[in-house]
């Protein structure tokens, strides 16, 4: 059969019409790729077996690495540390740290003790002290920091009677989680919300966790470490002195239910934020914890919280899909990895 000018048109027009339902029934499907421990409308959870100290980093993969990988197009490295000293801002359940020359040229070389060597050229070195909490600065809370109940349980069912110590926890500590590399998102609340930084107390909806996504047309997938910006360390300035400028807003963050649509609809691995605590401040009154979120991520869930981690220069480039990559310091005991030095690459 001839086809007119008119009857290709119309062609044209169903075929595209067709495409783009297709397309909008992919972008609002309610089908994820496969992942392994995770559940779409549940989450994680303890499905990892009765020893397991991992949780959902359990499901990463040589595949997923490799897919992660491949988000790298630039080179272009993103720092999300930031600096800290013994003046620099925290939450208030913890404490500061102090750095304190442990060896200095002077005292090296005043010293008796040393082997007879060489030193014509009269070297010597420095070494440090640290006197510091596991909880301060850019860091991922160990899957041990939150514990509830009468037992003081935390993930998996491990108990403090069974499994605290003099030297920190035995189970679940900063050494068992794994090296991280991940795809990571970026979700800029602060600039969907058209402001510097988020009010202080501001409690982060399923309705702002979305508004935010399509604004940046950005689409979550299992496995991802998500991170909300709310524009709190724009203040850090070099060392995150002046606290109250940061207190001001560093109280803004998710709520419950916004955290639970990222790990039970999205299949978040990690979620994190450029605050000390991720989660708003204080928690509802009709909350059974003080701290909901980090119930909920670390001991139901056993989903690592990554804290003040620095968004800004991703903010600026709007760069919202990235590698991220952590590496925790092993140290025996820690409840968290701290003063990190994770990086985003593009």
């Amino acid at each position: 059969m001839k086809r007119t000018p008119l009857g290709w048109g119309v062609a044209v027009v169903a075929i595209a019409l067709l495409a783009a339902h297709w397309a909008a029934v992919r972008a609002n499907s309610t089908s994820a790729p496969a992942i392994e421990g995770w559940q779409r409308g549940k989450g994680w959870g303890w499905v990892w077996g009765k020893d397991d100290q991992v949780g959902s980093l359990n499901a990463m993969t040589q595949q997923s690495v490799l897919l992660a990988i491949q988000l790298v197009k630039e080179g272009k490295v993103y720092d999300l540390g930031v600096t800290y000293d013994r003046t620099s801002f925290k939450w208030p359940g913890h404490s500061p740290g102090e750095i304190m020359t442990f060896r200095s040229p002077v005292g090296v070389k005043g010293q008796n003790d040393l082997p007879a060597l060489a030193n014509a050229s009269g070297t010597a070195w420095h070494s440090c002290a640290l006197f510091i909490n596991d909880n301060v600065a850019t860091q991922i809370d160990g899957l041990c920091h939150a514990t509830q109940g009468d037992d003081n349980h935390w993930y998996n069912g491990f108990k403090e009677a069974d499994w605290g110590g003099d030297w920190g926890p035995r189970k679940c500590d900063a050494t068992t989680i794994p090296p991280i590399i991940t795809r990571g998102v970026l979700i800029d609340m602060a600039g969907y919300k058209g402001v510097d930084a988020l009010p202080g107390h501001y409690s982060i909806s399923i309705d702002d966790v979305k508004g935010a996504l399509k604004r940046q047309n950005t689409t979550l997938q299992p496995g991802d470490t998500v991170l909300i910006r709310t524009g709190t360390l724009r203040y850090w300035g070099e060392t995150g002195a002046d606290h109250e400028k940061i207190k001001e807003h560093d109280s803004a963050g998710m709520s419950l239910d916004a955290t639970k649509y990222l790990v039970e609809q999205h299949g978040a691995i990690i979620v994190g934020s450029d605050t000390s605590g991720y989660e708003s401040w204080p928690a509802p009154d009709n909350s059974k914890s003080f701290m909901p979120g980090h119930n909920y991520l670390l001991i139901q869930q056993g989903v690592h919280i990554a804290e003040f981690q620095y968004l800004e220069d991703l903010a600026k480039d709007k760069a919202y899909e990235f590698l991220y990559i952590c590496l925790v310091n092993k140290i025996k005991g820690a409840t968290a990895g701290f003063t990190l030095r994770p990086v985003a690459i593009r």
